[in-house]
């Protein structure tokens, strides 16, 4: 163990410490490390091994991690940090979520514990080597919950959940059958004597008052005790430890219902006169309508994490491999790297990897949120949980088990479901003391009503304070946020839209500056042959077999571009002579007898060629953020050409879909202004940054923050992985680098800029649908608890029964995962259709090193 007993001191006093120290190279390094420990105030040694990189300390009283960390880490090395993810069972409201957070953070070593009530997880960050998994399980079972650590395989880990969830909703749908079967015979000798008049005959006459009063108790007793038992056995602990939760609220007010019950039934005499009454039907029935409001609230959260299990189920159980040079189907984990996998027509892929053999039409669309099929051929990436169309092909597996696109994007979906927004540090706060509140504010209405009310006022202080206790949601608080965030990150995920870190959906919601990286990300990234104007007498191939033939000695982009373009319509070019280049204006040689110039028009100018023939179209090819080149054959000028990196076909689609959600779009360059300025023009962007070196473009982003505007940039390059991470949402093309990827907080899986607008309009819907839920929670409880404490009685003579309570507060938690389920209906305000090109489609497996 990191963290021991001192032999002189007590057991429960932990005062040695062992310590991962990183960066430590020799001897100096130790004494550094020893001193800034010995320093810590209550350290009496400490000793540095660099072999074993540990520091062993020992403390005069309890051990400090955190102080000791600190002090390694203020002498410029650094401590190691882990993350383990705990299963929490049996929570119900959100007060538990506040005390398994509390426990958690109590436990020495640990930096952060964040707990989610929708998923049953909680995430504990902290050093490694000193906090192990069985001593976060204790702090859990300590605060009296249960806790398991996560399997390392998602797949196994997401079964348990849903064998234990099946295990639970069944549990409960038994304790429901049987609590309705006794709790109706209840209400209708009850609730059916005050309402029916031939029914309270019947009880009066034939059954007798007290005899039916004998049968309630009966019935009643099976009740609270059979499937109510759950309540108390983890209310009443919860409220002996003093942190009560929901279930102690239900204990309390139904055991109030039901020993009062007693007492009038066996020993009414020691009541006061006219208050013998009994309430067993109210105490049946708030169990059994809590337990329909349990049921239903177990079954919309199972539908609420439906989205990482579509991810789970994309992937096959099998591969068809070659193996000794045969094929044979072999279970996915026994799949290795190097594998050669067979995919037959309409199969998924069951890997990643590269196609070595065969091609097809692969379905990304699970991945990458676009319907249209991927040609795949000989050298492309193939994704594993894809769904091959038509052809046949085999394929070298490059990645397995968690290293596949498939495994990441299923972990950073859960990462950001699991994580918590900013909003919700206000309702932490709020639901921390919610419970004993209401607690106080049924001992207060109790009081008020024994001492100020009507007569019988012993009646009335008793239904009023079970009313109280039962009507209070802290369930409905405690799913307001989770249940709209894990719904809100699945429908992403559907959608191409990758939210690696849960903060970016609600920051995301709010800023009002796109700033878009120019190259790669509004335009393809690579140079093209965009135009060529061929001079009266001359003929386009003619021109391009030339012009391309003199390029083939230039390694400038434009040249290769322009080379390319002849490729592509299959121009053999035929071989040069005499080549030469002129710096700063342009290149010639001689082909097949004939003399080629290709350049700038001051280079026309300088062999004595007019361009002014030309000026309409180079004109035209200026605004369009276009250089023109000119080609002179045989002393004649032939052509106006025009090579660029062209605009996404999407990109203009996609600005203004920006502009119609109120944003304010900007564009960072390193082009020179004019240019910059003429494709601004021409996409109708509202701010540049023009001539940006690759180490300026954070810079640049600090200039759109005037007067506090919030700032998202998206881009896809190595450069622009600085300018990710200053913005205050960075958005990377999910075909660009591994560096862009991993300093983002969102991945737009496609490539295709309008995922942008698709993920600011998923943000805002599922911030909208959060606040409505919290509306909804918060209000409910204001304005209920006070009806159901009596506030309406001296104005209209309103109370509120303490089976409504029970009814309302069910339908309350209903209510708030119904509305966090209608994001799964989310419509994407943007097709994402376009087919990306095929050698971006190979960076897809970027993502894959993106953790």
């Amino acid at each position: 163990m990191a963290l021991q007993s001192g032999t002189n001191s007590s057991a429960s006093v932990v005062n040695r410490l062992s310590l991962p120290v990183e960066g430590m190279t020799c001897a100096s390094c130790v004494g550094r490390v020893e001193r800034a420990l010995k320093a810590v105030p209550g350290v009496q040694t400490a000793a540095v091994n660099l072999a074993t990189e540990r520091a062993d300390i020992t403390f005069s009283g309890q051990a400090d991690p955190q102080a000791a960390a600190s002090a390694v880490e203020g002498a410029g090395y650094a401590v190691r940090e882990e993350t383990t993810e705990l299963a929490i069972e049996e929570m119900t409201c959100a007060s538990c979520v506040g005390r398994v957070e509390k426990a958690l953070k109590h436990v020495p070593g640990v930096l952060e514990a964040n707990v989610n009530l929708a998923t049953e997880r909680a995430r504990v960050r902290h050093l490694a080597g000193v906090v192990s998994t069985a001593d976060l399980e204790a702090a859990v079972e300590l605060a009296g919950y249960k806790a398991r650590r996560l399997s390392a395989e998602t797949a196994n880990a997401n079964d348990q959940d849903t064998e234990r969830r099946e295990s639970e909703a069944r549990a409960l749908q038994r304790s429901l059958s049987v609590a309705a079967v006794l709790t109706l015979p209840i209400f209708i000798l009850e609730m059916g004597s005050h309402l029916i008049p031939a029914i309270h005959q019947w009880v009066m006459m034939v059954l007798g008052m007290q005899t039916s009063w004998y049968l309630q108790f009966a019935l009643t007793t099976i009740v609270l005790f059979g499937p109510g038992l759950r309540f108390f056995r983890k209310g009443i602990p919860a409220l002996l430890r003093g942190a009560p939760d929901m279930n102690s609220l239900v204990a309390v007010g139904t055991a109030a219902a039901y020993g009062y019950s007693v007492v009038a039934t066996f020993a009414s005499a020691v009541l006061p006169e006219g208050t013998a009454n009994v309430y067993f039907e109210a105490a049946a029935v708030i169990v059994t309508l809590i337990l329909l409001g349990r049921m239903l609230e177990s079954r919309a959260k199972g539908r609420t994490s439906q989205a990482i299990k579509r991810l789970v189920g994309l992937q096959p159980k099998t591969a068809r491999i070659e193996r000794d040079g045969q094929t044979v189907e072999i279970p996915l984990d026994q799949v290795t790297t190097g594998d050669v996998v067979f995919v037959r027509p309409g199969e998924k892929v069951p890997v990643d990897g590269e196609v070595i053999e065969g091609a097809s039409y692969v379905d990304e669309s699970m991945i990458t949120g676009e319907p249209v099929p991927v040609s795949k051929g000989v050298g492309a990436a193939v994704v594993g949980g894809t769904i091959n169309k038509t052809g046949a092909f085999s394929f070298r597996v490059t990645k397995i088990g968690a290293n596949t696109v498939l495994a990441q994007i299923i972990r950073l979906v859960e990462e950001a479901q699991g994580s918590k927004l900013p909003i919700q540090a206000l309702v932490d706060k709020v639901t921390m003391w919610f419970v004993p509140a209401v607690m106080a504010a049924a001992a207060l209405t109790f009081l008020v009503w024994l001492i100020f009310g009507p007569a019988p006022a012993l009646t009335f202080a008793l239904v009023n304070a079970v009313a109280v206790l039962i009507i209070a949601c802290p369930c409905a608080m405690g799913l307001a946020t989770p249940t709209s965030i894990m719904v809100g990150t699945g429908r992403a995920a559907e959608i191409g839209v990758l939210f690696r870190k849960g903060e970016a959906l609600q920051a995301l919601r709010d800023v009002s500056v796109i700033a878009l990286d120019k190259t790669g990300t509004l335009t393809k990234g690579r140079p093209e042959l965009t135009d060529l104007f061929p001079a009266e007498g001359f003929e386009y191939n003619e021109v391009l077999a030339l012009v391309a033939a003199v390029e083939t000695r230039s390694e400038h982009p434009i040249a290769e571009a322009i080379v390319a373009a002849a490729k592509q319509r299959d121009i053999t070019l035929a071989p040069i002579e005499d080549f030469e280049a002129t710096p700063g204006f342009g290149v010639s040689a001689r082909i097949a007898g004939r003399t080629v110039s290709v350049g700038a028009d001051r280079f026309m100018t300088q062999l004595g060629l007019d361009v002014a023939s030309f000026l309409p179209a180079a004109q035209r090819l200026g605004e369009q953020g276009k250089s023109p080149l000119y080609a002179a054959i045989d002393g004649r000028l032939a052509a106006v050409i025009a090579v660029a990196d062209p605009i996404k076909e999407t990109t203009p689609e996609a600005i203004k879909a920006l502009h119609a959600l109120g944003l304010k779009v900007a564009m960072i360059t390193g082009d020179n202004a004019a240019t910059a300025a003429a494709i601004a023009k021409q996409l109708g962007i509202d701010e540049v940054a023009a001539e940006v070196l690759p180490d300026g473009k954070v810079a640049a982003l600090k200039q759109f923050r005037i007067n506090g505007a919030r700032v998202a940039f998206v881009g896809d390059g190595i450069n622009d992985a600085p300018a990710l991470a200053e913005a205050d949402v960075g958005l990377a093309i999910g075909t660009g680098t591994d560096v862009a990827i991993e300093a983002a907080d969102v991945v737009l899986m496609s490539g295709d800029l309008r995922g942008v607008p698709n993920a600011i309009a998923l943000s805002q819907a599922t911030i909208r649908n959060i606040k409505q839920n919290l509306f909804w929670a918060f209000a409910y409880n204001a304005v209920l608890i006070p009806v159901a404490a009596g506030a309406l009685y001296p104005v209209n003579g309103t109370l509120l029964s303490p089976i409504f309570a029970a009814a309302a507060m069910a339908l309350s938690s209903v209510f708030v995962l119904g509305n966090a389920l209608r994001l799964k209906r989310f419509k994407a305000p943007m097709s994402v259709d376009a087919r990306v090109n095929e050698p971006e489609k190979q960076n897809l497996s970027a993502l894959s090193h993106a953790e």
